[in-house]
Formats: C-alpha cells, structure tokens, sequence
C-alpha cells in the first residue's frame, strides 16, 4: 500500500506571497523545457522535492548532485501578479499516476495554503494526434495555438489581459486538470497555459517553439526581467535536426532489417 506523499522543502524558504508555478510531463516535452529554462534564466535554487512510495525509484543526476525526480525551486524575480515577489517551481520529468494524483495534489495545495502564496500558474501543452491525454476543442486552425483556463474570475480576468485566449471546450487530464478542479473548489487564484505541441508524448519532436510562447507570456509576469526567446529557438532548431537524422538512421536501419530475413543483435534508440 502506498504511504502519502510527504513534502520536504527547505525551512529557510519564505513562500509567502510567491507565485507558484508547475511543470508536468506533457507533450513535445514543453513543460520540461519551460522549467529547466527558468531555473537558468532566473537563477532559481533548488530547495526540496516530494517523497512517496508512488514515485518511481529514480534520481535525477545534475553535475553529479542527486536530486528528486519531483523537485522545487525557488527565486525571487519581482511579478505583477498582485503581492507575489518570489517564485517557487515544481517540476518532474516522471508522469504521475492517477492513484497518486489525488494525494499528491492535495499535499501541494495544503502547502501552498499554509505558506500563504499568491496564486499558481500551471504549464502544459497538448496536441490533436494525442488520445491518450487532453480532449482540446479549439476553433485556431494554425499549429501554434496557446489557450488558458482560470479556475478564478479573477484569473480569467489575468489570462484576458495577458491576451491569451480562454479554453471554450475541452477535457484536461492529468496533473493540470486535477489542479485546476481542486483550485476552483478551493477559490485559489490559479491559471493554466497550454501550448499546442508536437505529437504524442513520447513520439513527437522536443518542441521548444511551444515552450518559447509560453515564456513569452510568463514575461508578462516579470516586469523588472526580459526572458528571451531567440537563443532557445536556435537550440530547438539544433536539436530537432539532431534528432531528426538519428531517427531517419533509425528507420533506414529498420527497413534493412525488414528486408532481410537475419534478426539483428543491435539495440537503437
């Protein structure tokens, strides 16, 4: 049976008006590549993590320093959004599983009230050829749509002012959407910003063009900063041609295989 999970964050963090800011698995990888840019752009420190028998038994390594695979961060790079002037990030590169959202999401919520913060914003993308996650029903045809959803009036007041338009119809599942429910029936000043993206989870390209327009709007909340957007671009482009020609490799080297009748002791990925 799996123990709750339990909240370790540093006792020296003052949370107390910050703004706090979630980055789940999702897909073209967007909120990892949103969360690893803001730890670095705002010189975020790393200040505890999540325990619980739920997690996989992983650590992630970072310049040979072990770290939780669900991690926090926190700065102070001065927001707009109303009393906040610190930030705290929470981010895991691991899916959550459903039986552990629940637990999950009410540990951060009951943290996040008793350290009295300021609001939340959550990140996430999705994508059309994905079945397996968000239900998104959007009437912009292009492939760079960026939506919101308010689980306050005040918050959908916010995401109109930042001139990100409202989610009309759709099924957001998941950590975001668990959030989002428990936020609006506890009236806390949260908010999310999805991103359209590539692929499936898993299948597509790491989108950074996505992460970049959800930058470009989390700007907005830092007016004494300017987070730019052009040297991700130039890394997107880099590393979405790297991994282009290793999968073309890849499926060459499959069709090879399917030519021949000899199985191939040779491992690829």
């Amino acid at each position: 049976m799996s123990t709750p999970p339990i909240l370790k964050v540093s006792e020296t963090v003052d949370a107390e008006g910050a703004l706090v800011i979630t980055c789940f698995p999702s897909v073209g990888y967007v909120t990892s590549i949103v969360a690893h840019y803001l730890v670095e752009q705002l010189d975020l420190t790393f200040v505890g993590g999540v325990r619980a028998s739920g997690l996989p038994a992983v650590c992630l390594v970072k310049d040979g320093h072990p770290m939780p695979p669900l991690r926090f961060y926190s700065g102070e790079p001065v927001c707009n959004v109303d009393g906040c002037d610190k930030l705290i990030l929470i981010v895991s590169e691991i899916p959550i599983k459903n039986e552990m959202a629940l637990p999950l999401s009410e540990v951060l919520l009951d943290w996040s009230k008793n350290a009295k913060v300021a609001g939340g914003v959550l990140i996430d993308s999705f994508s059309h050829t994905d079945e397996h996650a968000h239900e998104i029903i959007d009437d912009d045809e292009s492939d760079e749509t960026l939506l919101g959803i308010g689980a306050t009036p005040a918050t959908r007041k916010r995401l109109e002012e930042m001139e990100i338009p409202l989610l009309k119809q759709g099924v957001i599942a998941g950590m975001t959407g668990l959030l989002l429910g428990e936020c609006r029936r506890r009236g806390l000043d949260t908010f999310a910003i999805l991103a359209e993206a590539n692929g499936p989870p898993g299948a597509g390209l790491p989108d950074a063009r996505a992460a970049a327009r959800i930058i470009e709007k989390l700007d907005l909340l830092f007016p004494n900063l300017s987070l730019p957007t052009d040297p991700l671009i130039e890394e997107a482009e880099r590393i979405e041609e790297q991994i282009r020609e290793m999968l073309e490799a890849h499926l060459g080297k499959l069709e090879e295989e399917a030519e021949s009748s000899q199985p191939s002791g040779m491992l690829y990925g």
